[in-house]
Formats: C-alpha cells, sequence, structure tokens
C-alpha cells in the first residue's frame, strides 16, 4: 500500500514542483530578480582559457580580452580610427638625420676641410630650396670619436641556408672599431625620407657609392675584416634617419597595488620586451628603436634607427610596473621559490608569479583566475580616466558554441557570436542588441608563382573571373561577407575602394586561356604543349568554409577544363609541409591584417624564401618601392596615396584571387546602455555603436546593465 501512494503522488509532488519553478527561477528577461548585483557584473563567455595575463607575452584572443582591461598603452585609437592619448597625454614626432663628412671630398678641386666650412656650404648651396629649408629647424657638427662594437653575422652552411641552432640561427659576433668622421646633425621640423635627395644631388652619387669605409673600420681581429667587409655600409651609414618620438606623461597615475606610474616603467616595458630571455613575440615591433633617453619623470624619448612609419602602433602595448617585475623583484620571487640555482638565475619575467596575478594601470583590477573556468576582475575605484559602470567583469570559459548560446538564452552570459546562418533571424528579435561589422580578415585563393602554370597574370587572372565569389557569399556565408579586391583590410583608409572585382565570366576566362594556348583535349581538359592544365589546391582541415570554397573552386574550374585536386591536412601539417616550405601549386587562407599600411613581410620580394610570409614569390619592383616608401612614409595622406597605387597594382597581378571579408555579429541584452553622467548628478543613455572597425567594447567603461529597456537619448 505504502509503494502504490508513493508512485501515485511521487509524480504529482514532481509536476507541482516543476510547475510552482517556473515563478521563481530568472528567465532572461528577468535575470536580476533575486539577484541585483547581477545587473553590475559583466559576463563574457570565451571558447577558450586565457594563457598568460602579461601584454608583452601573450598571443591569444582570450588573454588580450583581459589584458586590455588590467593594462594601458600611452596611445590607442579612438572610434573613427585616428590615435588618442592614453598613458601619454601627448606625443610629438620629428627627426635628426645625420650626413657623415668626408675630408676628401673636393667642391670643384677644393677640398672642405673644416666642418664649418662644410655648414656653410650645405646652407649656401641649398638655402635656395625653399621647403627643403623650411624643414630644418637647425644643423649642427657632430664631431667624430672613436666607437667600440661588435656586429652579429647569421652563420650559413655550403648552401648558404643559415645554420640554427635550437630553433634559433647561429651568428658570429665580430668586434670591430669605428673611427667615426665629423657628422652634419639636422635637426628637422618633419619626418622626410626625401630628405637627402636634394644634398644628393648636390654631391654626387659617387660620394655615397664609393665612400671609403676601409679608412674608418677595422675588425679588432684582422681575420674579420673580410666578413665585416659586406656590412660597412651598415656599420656606418653615409646618410642616416633617426626619426624621433618623445611621450609626455599622464601625471597621478597609479598602478593597482598604489605605485605611481612613471617614464621608468615605459622604460622596463621596453627592455623587457627586448631582452631575449622573455622571448616575447612582439621583438620585431621595437627592434628599430636605436636608442631612449628619460627626459624627466613623465618624459620620455625613442630614437629609432631608421625610418619606419608603423612604430607608432607600437605603444598601444600595455605598460608593466617596474617595481614588481626588475631584477631585484625576479630575484626575490625566486628565493622565495627556492628553486635550483640554475633555474633561479636564469628565472625571468615568462616565469613570473605576475603572469598570473597581473598588475597594471587599468581600469579594472585582477581578482581571480580559475583554470578553465573563469577570469574575474573587480572595478578599479581609483582609475584615472573615471571608475567603470561595472563593479565586476567576468569572462567564463564555455568551449562549446552551442552551450555559449544556451547560456546566453538564459541571461548566464551577456554577449554571443552569432553563426553567419543564425544572423537573419536574431536580426529579428527584439529582445536583443546586435552589431554586424567586417574586420580586417580577408580569405583568399594563393598561387605559387614558381610554378610556371601560375607564372602569367592573365592565367591567374583567368582563373579569378571562373569562381562566382557571389554565391560562396550568399550560400557559404548566408550573405555575411563583402567582396575584396586586394591586399588592405577594407574598412581602413588603405583599401582602394575604386578598385573593381573580377567579374565572374567563365567564357571570358575561357577566351583568356585559349588566346594563351590552352585548347581542350578529347578528355575536355585543357593542354598546352602536350601538357594538362592540372594542379592542386590545397587547405587545412576543420574549417567547413574552406573545405567549401575548395569544392566550388575545383567544379568552377572543371567547368573551364582544368583539373584541380583538392587535398584538407590538418593545420600543423598544413604549414611545417607546405606553407612554410612554399611547397604547394595552390591554397585557400586568410590573412588577419593589422591598423597600419605596412606589408613589407607579405608581398616584398625579399620575403619569398622558406618560413616567410610572401610565400606565394610576388615580385614586382613597382611594388617593392612603393612597399619601402610606405613604411619610411609619416605623412599619412601620402601615405594613402602610395597604398591605393600598391592596392591596384597587387590587384592587376592577381597573385591571389581575392574573395570576401566576413561579417562578424554580437549580440547583447538590449538593457545595456552607454552612461553618460553628468555634473547635477542626472544621467542619460545612449545606445551602443560599434566603432569604424567593428569593436562594440569602445566605452565599454560606460556600460552599465538596467533594470529595463532604457530610453535613448538620439
Amino acid at each position: 500500500m505504502l509503494v502504490k501512494r508513493i508512485l501515485i503522488f511521487l509524480p504529482l509532488g514532481l509536476i507541482l514542483f516543476l510547475a510552482q519553478s517556473f515563478f521563481w527561477v530568472p528567465t532572461y528577461d528577468k535575470q536580476a530578480t533575486g539577484n541585483p548585483g547581477r545587473l553590475v557584473r559583466y559576463i563574457q563567455s570565451s571558447i577558450g582559457d586565457a594563457q598568460i595575463l602579461n601584454p608583452i607575452l601573450s598571443a591569444d584572443t582570450a588573454s588580450s580580452s583581459i589584458n586590455e582591461l588590467v593594462f594601458d598603452g600611452l596611445i590607442d585609437l579612438d572610434d573613427r580610427l585616428n590615435y588618442r592619448p592614453r598613458l601619454a597625454t601627448g606625443w610629438t614626432q620629428y627627426e635628426e638625420a645625420y650626413l657623415v663628412l668626408s675630408p676628401d671630398f673636393q667642391w670643384h678641386g677644393r677640398k672642405l676641410g673644416a666642418s664649418g666650412e662644410w655648414l656653410r656650404f650645405i646652407r649656401d648651396s641649398l638655402g635656395g630650396n625653399a621647403d627643403w629649408s623650411a624643414n630644418v629647424r637647425s644643423m649642427e657638427v657632430v664631431p667624430g670619436q672613436e666607437i667600440r662594437s661588435e656586429w652579429e653575422i647569421p652563420q650559413v652552411d655550403p648552401e648558404g641556408k643559415p645554420l640554427r641552432e635550437n630553433g634559433r640561427v647561429k651568428t658570429l659576433k665580430i668586434p670591430y672599431v669605428l673611427h667615426m668622421p665629423d657628422r652634419i646633425k639636422f635637426t628637422l621640423v618633419n619626418i622626410d625620407q626625401d630628405f637627402f635627395n636634394p644634398i644628393r644631388e648636390l654631391l654626387g652619387e659617387g660620394y655615397f657609392k664609393s665612400f671609403p669605409y676601409r679608412e674608418y673600420i677595422e675588425a679588432r681581429d684582422s681575420k674579420g675584416d673580410k666578413a665585416l667587409e659586406p656590412h660597412f655600409a651598415e656599420i656606418l651609414q653615409v646618410e642616416e634617419h633617426n626619426p624621433i618620438i618623445i611621450f609626455d606623461l599622464r601625471q597621478g597615475v597609479r598602478f593597482h597595488d598604489g605605485h605611481e606610474f612613471d617614464a621608468k616603467d615605459v622604460l622596463f616595458t621596453y627592455r623587457a620586451i627586448m631582452d631575449p630571455r622573455n622571448a616575447s613575440p612582439r621583438t620585431s615591433d621595437y627592434e628599430p628603436v636605436k636608442s631612449v633617453e628619460i627626459l624627466g619623470p613623465h618624459r620620455i624619448k625613442f630614437a629609432y634607427k631608421r625610418l619606419f612609419s608603423p612604430a607608432i602602433n607600437s605603444w598601444f602595448m600595455g605598460i608593466l610596473p617596474e617595481h614588481l617585475l626588475n631584477d631585484e623583484a625576479l630575484k626575490k620571487e625566486a628565493e622565495e621559490l627556492h628553486l635550483p640555482e640554475e633555474r633561479a638565475r636564469n628565472f625571468s619575467i615568462r616565469d613570473s608569479r605576475f603572469n598570473r596575478r597581473p598588475v597594471g594601470t587599468g581600469a579594472f583590477v585582477f581578482a581571480e583566475w580559475k583554470s578553465d573556468e573563469e577570469v574575474r576582475l573587480v572595478r578599479n575605484g581609483a582609475y584615472w580616466e573615471s571608475p567603470p559602470e561595472y563593479a565586476e567583469y567576468v569572462m567564463r570559459i564555455i568551449p562549446d558554441s552551442l552551450t555559449q548560446e544556451m547560456e546566453f538564452y538564459s541571461g548566464a552570459v551577456d554577449n554571443y557570436a552569432v553563426q553567419p546562418h543564425q544572423v537573419a533571424r536574431f536580426k529579428k528579435d527584439e529582445k536583443y542588441q546586435n552589431f554586424s561589422s567586417v574586420g580586417y580578415f580577408y580569405s583568399y585563393i594563393g598561387y605559387n608563382l614558381r610554378n610556371p602554370l601560375f607564372a602569367s597574370a592573365e592565367v591567374r587572372r583567368a582563373l579569378g573571373m571562373a569562381i562566382d565569389v557571389d554565391k560562396i557569399i550568399k550560400y557559404i556565408l548566408y550573405g555575411e561577407g563583402e567582396r575584396v579586391t586586394g591586399p588592405y583590410a577594407k574598412i581602413t583608409d588603405w583599401y582602394d575602394h575604386s578598385a573593381e572585382p573580377l567579374p565572374y565570366d567563365p567564357e571570358g576566362a575561357l577566351r583568356i586561356l585559349s588566346g594563351l594556348g590552352w585548347k581542350k583535349n578529347s578528355r575536355g581538359f585543357l593542354e598546352k604543349d602536350g601538357k594538362v592544365f592540372e594542379f592542386n589546391l590545397i587547405t587545412n582541415s576543420g574549417n567547413p568554409v574552406r573545405k567549401n570554397i575548395l569544392t566550388i573552386a575545383q567544379n568552377n574550374w572543371r567547368k573551364l577544363g582544368i583539373k584541380c585536386n583538392t587535398q584538407l591536412f590538418e593545420w600543423a601539417v598544413f604549414l611545417k609541409d607546405f606553407v612554410n616550405t612554399g611547397k604547394f601549386d595552390a591554397l585557400v587562407l586568410g590573412w588577419s591584417m593589422g591598423i597600419d599600411p605596412d606589408l613589407f613581410q607579405i608581398w616584398h620580394s625579399s620575403q619569398t624564401g622558406p618560413q616567410q610570409l610572401n610565400f606565394v614569390g610576388y615580385e614586382d619592383p613597382e611594388a617593392d618601392r612603393l612597399i619601402v616608401k610606405i613604411r619610411q612614409e609619416y605623412d599619412k595622406a601620402r601615405q594613402v596615396e602610395m597604398a591605393h597605387r600598391l592596392h591596384r597594382i597587387i590587384a592587376r597581378d592577381q597573385p591571389y584571387t581575392f574573395l570576401y571579408v566576413g561579417k562578424a555579429t554580437q549580440l547583447l541584452d538590449k538593457k545595456i546602455a552607454i552612461v553618460d553622467r553628468f555634473p547635477d548628478g542626472t544621467e542619460e543613455y545612449r545606445k551602443i555603436y560599434p566603432t569604424q572597425d567593428g569593436r562594440i567594447r569602445y566605452y565599454f567603461n560606460r556600460w552599465r546593465k538596467l533594470p529595463v529597456v532604457p530610453q535613448f537619448v538620439q
């Protein structure tokens, strides 16, 4: 009888329990019911955990999301992609240029022996060049000096390939003495890569090409003279550009432990990046720095050893606290850990507990990190710009995208990255804010130009004309993408919007190939000189979009009579055995571009070797010239004009079939708004909006989740 009653009443009780739970379990719309703290806590979902919470060492997206809240850089970008001050209140850029004086130089048969004569000669000869003279703030003679240093030369095998040890290129250091002659130092108002052109015309090219380097450079061991000789022009630069950046730093800013920020922290961050013990992935951005000088507690000067206009972008880097990570602090930490002698001696920033408990100057203070679960930050109430609205920021690790979606529906997380096939549905849902934007990434099919099949730009153009890119965007991306025509990110000023995309024209493509001698054989394949038009198209596995592109390209080319074989490889194998070695015919890949217009690594002809990024082997003298001039140009208008010319050259040559840039769509609760506070205590609410490059967290410190959807100001 007891069992019978249990069997009757247990299901009834369960039904009643579930029914009443409907009224007390918070829904998405009432997620703060009984938990008002939820309104001041922003919860971000992330597929992967952070790796290292140190801006000079991290390279993954999750770590960067945390680091940008905990640390500040000297500058960053505003919502229109213009530079804005952060830990720096302002900065000045100018140039110090040097001309080495040759005592043997003769002007109309007369030597200009004394340095003072050189100054008068330059002033008198070029004084009539108004533009040149207007840019010269001052001229002075720098007396010669003896410099003792060493030159590092990569070691190579008999075939000329670099020798490596533990993954690094082996080098030979050759000590030398440089008897530096007198030089004229020109301080320029504006950095000018063409500054020396009038001087070259005046002195003649022979002055620079035939400079008597041997009189001034000698190896300390005479055996090293021959090895040094190819590097004389680098050791002693007859003309030298030294761009200067001086930062004025914000006063009164404190790290989260209360220690005041100053110029020493900026210098320390630079040195930490350049210290090989730390193995920072950012080293190449700072390698052009020649010297650093602290001009005061809140002023610092960086001199660069060559023209390098992207240098300013490196100062987005979060600044580290010197007092917590200097040699003394690291030594103390190593002692506390009771490390063996050798490990203690080599203990570096990369080994420090700081990387799991970071201290910065940012809007949020690190609180807790539970591996593979969450990272938690709390509001910095003393933040120099004003404390953020949210009291807490949590990044939850949710590896599965479906689980992320469910957690967003329930209100357990505040963001959701929408899949392309979901966008149309979510845009109709009034419960959420949605933000769609194109980013810095674009996809392409790249051709190995070393392969004779792809040597002709006309062949590559025909291959591109055979692919219906609009259908790829429509059916694979569900319309969430835009066509691209060239090598720059579409959202930047460098991208030339006047460049027309290749038309989808299979018949026109066939006419081009036919005109080049390709005719269909009895099997329906194009053939020339007894050779069938056949190649392999490859990409990495685990990417369904790229896999679909492989199939579409293969089918489109088959209609022309081209035999295309497709293969998928695991990512590490794909990179190691094919991309990095250049041993492929064609591939499907993508680039995530940066904000600056420097394309040297991807497109310059010097970067076509193994392990380099111009793996398609593109070479064009005019493109090379523009690439170098762009990275040496500091005037944005001139950079834009040259970047557009470079865009058109690469679009003309079609080393890639440029495909599309995908759109990214983010969802947020509509109750999250930008809060504008006024001195009288009143508030207004504005809708969140993306920046020009699609960032929605630009105003994150002024976000707040409200109990109900607010009335927005226009």
